[in-house]
């Protein structure tokens, strides 16, 4: 059989704990990549069920399988001298690392869309090194639309690049030792890690180092990558290690597709993304209910790696009135020895490789499956894969919410800071030059830099006799040191929304800003200065910022409008619940205030929003509101309007119902009368 060989030679950036200085490693080693001439396909359910028995699939795994490896129409249509790539070509694009989009700020009726494409790096745990980071920055000041955005997945984003420079930056980031492969489509997306660089915590340095293992794991092995936009040429990447490469060839009970380009994912990868995390037991900086896999590190008495709790089965993306969608926080799975991550790693995706719905795409991430099997079942099945039984899951302390922002000792004489990036967006604004000190620190500094699941930026190894002089450059642009940020805005996360996001119904980073501030003034309004909670806001349901983990979400519905959710705790390890739909933007301080004055009334010592309005009750906090009147409407000014007693009771049911204030549904109702009449 024919088979077509790829050579690649791989460079590995290594940071050794306990070293100030950057390594470059270089591993002489070959990966051959065999391609078969005949395209082999992987069942979507197990092999055992007969064709007749399986469901139709859907539209995108008729293109990956076409796709010859990530390859077309992707190849093809990149030669081209188009604007954009097609409908087709644009699923596979997303393999690569790109979404296409347009700036619908410049829609003109009659005139071809203001097409653009969105580049996301893999980086797992979030590391950057000094070169890539230098290379970013300049890619987006050549080529997009001069700013960076850290995503909520610790990794970096390039809006506004042409079809023609598309080529020409991913090059240029694989040849600064970055990646974009993986970073988007139907596979393992960017592995999580916490942020913080500590080296003196054995349990930071092993999240750290089996964050970079996972991800070589569940990296894709088609040349298609390379073919495309590097023409084939030697690759800058990383060396999985020895037991990685082990684990790739060895087969167990199924994990391993034979004689496939894709050992792992075969031809039709995975249903859809697939989204895991490592961290250590109390630290959720990295949102671990909300991934497909979470590993807990586990050590002994003697401080010694020994293995890994599991946790499975979350995922924050639904579908507006699609109840069959909805959000979900993982569940444990149980232990496992760490000589053994990697065959159960494996297991737990060949488990949704062959499960999961291929079918029905709103219905295809393991969270569903997982919920319509039940957690007995799925191990059940993760079980017979990996061969062997999963240990009982071991106890864990509280799991708190942590960003890591100010100056810290790193545990090995040196210190790190972590800098708060609102919204995640790097730019020079006003008197916020952040992109400028970036730049001034890492050329005159050279820092490696661990990015954060709330986007912000840890810049670490730094002497401390070099503290001084970066914070002066900190301070000289304008960025404020973390006791300086209101908790409101430090705690906060929004998703890029309009103009560039295809999915986004209404905004949510440019307004956010703006939004707290009128949150803040309304908490000064009824009595609580000094009160914060976690705040997320995003423009469709996908739930990108997370906004299901947050004390107040803010999720885009219809235009200038979003629905309210409520009750999630501080540390983000429960979801919050849909408190009202349709919410007009410009009606927020309507909406809260009776909430915030219901909370200022019934809370209990030092609990937090969050947790008061899932203990009080939305049926309570409905009946307040329902009875509530504002200040303003209080005043002797106010107009009077009589109401007959029985539409005076079916006012106060519907507000009841729908925790608005009986004046808020009045307004409404005569505006839209009103407006009728025009």
């Amino acid at each position: 059989m024919l088979r077509c060989r790829w050579i690649l030679i791989h460079l590995k950036f290594s940071r050794k704990t306990g070293e100030s200085g950057t390594t470059l490693v270089l591993f002489a080693s070959s990966i051959i990549f065999a391609r078969q001439a005949a395209m082999v396909t992987t069942p979507s359910l197990p092999v055992s069920q007969s064709p007749a028995s399986q469901p139709k699939v859907s539209k995108v795994e008729g293109l990956k399988e076409r796709s010859h490896g990530l390859r077309e129409p992707v190849a093809s249509e990149l030669l081209q001298d188009t604007t954009h790539f097609s409908e087709d070509a644009t699923q596979i694009l997303k393999f690569h690392g790109s979404y296409q989009q347009d700036n619908r700020d410049n829609r003109v009726k009659g005139q071809e869309k203001d097409y653009q494409f969105m580049l996301r790096t893999r980086n797992p745990g979030g590391f950057i090194s000094p070169q890539l980071y230098l290379a970013l920055d300049q890619l987006s000041e050549t080529y997009g639309n001069q700013t960076l955005r850290v995503t909520t997945r610790q990794g970096f984003q390039i809006h506004g690049i042409l079809k023609k420079n598309l080529k020409t930056v991913i090059a240029e980031i694989v040849r600064h030792m970055g990646s974009t492969l993986g970073a988007c489509g139907d596979l393992n997306r960017n592995v999580m890690a916490p942020p913080a660089p500590y080296k003196d915590r054995p349990d930071y340095v092993a999240a750290r180092e089996y964050a970079d293992n996972i991800a070589d794991l569940l990296t894709p092995q088609t040349g298609a990558y390379y073919e495309i936009w590097l023409d084939g040429e030697k690759a800058i990447t990383a060396e999985p290690s020895p037991e990685v490469q082990a684990a790739l060839s060895r087969n167990g009970n199924g994990t391993i597709i034979p004689d496939s380009e894709e050992p792992i994912y075969g031809t039709h990868y995975m249903p859809r993304k697939f989204k895991c995390s490592i961290t250590v037991p109390g630290d959720n900086s990295i949102d671990l209910f909300s991934q497909d896999v979470s590993l807990v590190v586990m050590l002994n008495d003697q401080q010694q790696l020994e293995g890994f709790n599991i946790y499975a089965g979350g995922g924050l993306g639904r579908t507006h009135n699609k109840e069959e969608t909805f959000a979900r926080v993982a569940d444990p799975i149980g232990y496992v020895d760490k000589a053994d991550i990697y065959d159960l790693m494996k297991a737990i995706v060949a488990t949704q490789r062959d499960y999961g719905d291929r079918g029905n795409r709103r219905h295809a991430r393991m969270k569903y499956l997982i919920h319509d099997w039940g957690v007995d079942t799925f191990r059940t099945k993760v079980e017979a894969y990996f061969g062997k039984s999963i240990q009982p899951f071991r106890p864990l302390p509280e799991f708190k919410y942590l960003d890591y922002l100010g100056w810290h000792e790193q545990g090995d004489g040196q210190l790190f800071v972590g800098i708060s990036i609102e919204n995640g967006r790097v730019k020079d604004a006003g008197g916020f030059q952040l992109k400028t000190a970036l730049r001034e620190i890492e050329q005159k500094f050279a820092l490696p830099i661990r990015l954060t699941a709330n986007h912000n930026l840890i810049l670490y190894d730094i002497d401390p006799a070099n503290q001084a002089e970066i914070q002066a450059i900190l301070d000289r642009c304008g960025i404020l040191k973390a006791t300086e940020i209101d908790p409101l805005v430090r705690y906060s996360m929004a998703c890029p929304a309009l103009p560039t996001c295809g999915l986004a119904v209404t905004e949510s980073e440019r307004v956010l800003h703006s939004v707290l501030e009128r949150v803040r003034a309304l908490l000064v309004k009824v009595g609580l200065p000094q009160e914060s909670f976690v705040t997320r806001m995003t423009g469709c349901p996908n739930g990108c910022a997370r906004p299901y983990l947050a004390e107040l979400g803010l999720v885009g519905q219809s235009p200038e409008a979003y629905q309210l959710w409520l009750g999630a705790c501080p540390n983000q390890t429960r979801l919050s619940q849909p408190y009202m739909d349709n919410m007009l933007i410009k009606n927020l301080e309507l909406t809260l205030e009776p909430l915030l004055v219901c909370f200022k009334q019934n809370r209990t010592e030092s609990e937090s929003f969050g947790d008061f309005c899932n203990r009080y009750g939305f049926a309570a906090l409905r009946q307040f509101a329902s009875t509530y009147e504002t200040a303003a409407v209080k005043s002797k000014s106010r107009n009077r309007i009589g109401i007959y007693d029985p539409i005076y009771s079916q006012l106060k049911a519907a507000a009841a119902a729908q925790g608005k204030p009986m004046t808020m549904l009045v307004n409404e109702a005569i505006q839209a009368y009103l407006k009728g009449l025009e």
